[in-house]
């Protein structure tokens, strides 16, 4: 039986390690916190993240990265993306000679670097592991994964037999997987989405309608797409599952932590209350930064990008910031 390192033991990582258990793989899930692994050896769930969700007494649970990878067959990363490259740093010395992917789940471009996912694993990573790198995006919820709600995803690589792998690895009776080798389209569609998301919360704490919302969700297909094909993406993919898929699901869905973050900055409070009072992380916040910097390197206009920024970084009022889109200058659609 195919041995399978899950790393990161959030409400995502939970979800994905009991659904690769229940395809029949031997899964040892890593938390990094000693005080959080314990707590979840001991109850077997994680009730501040996905409560009601119990993990398999068949996973093995442990603070041990070197006992998580050791042996392993392939390693799923579903670890935050701001934390992505410390994690992989102390993993790489533990990794067998040979892997059969090695797949990240995060949805966000590391701050300074402005780096994809996979680029951060480039780096990382020792050469005869590199085609062995993938990711996994799309409208997917942990909330509803774990229950086995019916859910579709996209794997990418730059080699599809990875994806291949992946998708079988992935695969089950309420999880559909497609494959892609749009490894940049993918990995940006997943991203950029959570930005258009933190627009998307602002809308709704602004107590504004569907027009905005339906307009927010277009344009903002079109500022992904935009970036995306200056950075050498298939402009089909977002509109594809990682892209219009999960920009609707993440603007729309009451799971979305992106979008209560916006949600709750239209209602007037302040980012660092909201962040504080957060037990997860939304990537978008930290996204828009890398977002609005890679739309100033390629010089891309992304107007919703900027007010976002605006908002959470500069502190401009959500009313003015809306103001500043409505009135910009008279543009086609197609630009």
């Amino acid at each position: 039986m195919t041995k399978i390192a899950v790393l990161g033991a959030g409400s995502w990582g939970i979800a994905v390690a009991v659904l690769i258990n229940q395809n029949g793989y031997d899964v040892n899930l890593w938390e990094f916190f000693e005080e959080d692994c314990a707590k979840i050896q001991k109850l077997r769930e994680q009730p501040d993240r996905l409560p009601g969700i119990k993990i398999p007494e068949a996973i093995t649970i442990t603070n041990d990265i070197e006992t998580a990878v050791t042996d392993s067959d392939a390693i799923v990363l579903a670890v935050p993306s701001q934390v992505l490259r410390a994690t992989v740093k102390p993993m790489v010395r533990h990794l067998p000679d040979e892997i059969d992917f090695v797949i990240s789940l995060a949805k966000g471009i590391e701050n300074n670097t402005l780096n994809r996912m996979s680029e951060v694993l480039l780096q990382e990573l020792p050469g005869r592991y590199h085609n062995a790198i993938s990711t996994l995006s799309g409208p997917s919820h942990a909330e509803e994964v774990s229950r086995n709600i019916p859910t579709t995803v996209v794997v990418a690589a730059d080699d599809i037999k990875v994806a291949e792998s992946a998708q079988k690895v992935f695969s089950s009776k309420t999880m559909r997987v497609y494959t892609s080798t749009d490894l940049i389209g993918v990995e940006l569609g997943g991203s950029l989405k959570n930005v258009v998301a933190i627009a998307a919360g602002i809308s709704y704490g602004l107590e504004l309608g569907d027009n905005t919302i339906g307009a927010l969700i277009t344009r903002g297909l079109a500022e992904m797409a935009r970036l995306g094909q200056n950075m050498g993406a298939d402009p089909r993919t977002f509109a594809g599952l990682s892209g219009i898929g999960d920009l609707i699901t993440t603007c729309t869905s009451r799971h979305s932590r992106n979008r209560f973050v916006g949600e709750q900055l239209g209602k007037g409070r302040k980012l660092a209350e909201i962040l504080e009072s957060m037990t997860m992380v939304a990537e978008g916040v930290k996204t828009t930064q890398s977002a609005y910097q890679l739309s100033q390197k390629h010089a891309v206009e992304m107007p919703i990008t900027t007010e976002v920024y605006n908002i959470l970084f500069d502190d401009k009022d959500p009313k003015t910031a809306l103001y500043d889109l409505m009135t910009r200058t008279p543009k086609p659609e197609i630009w």
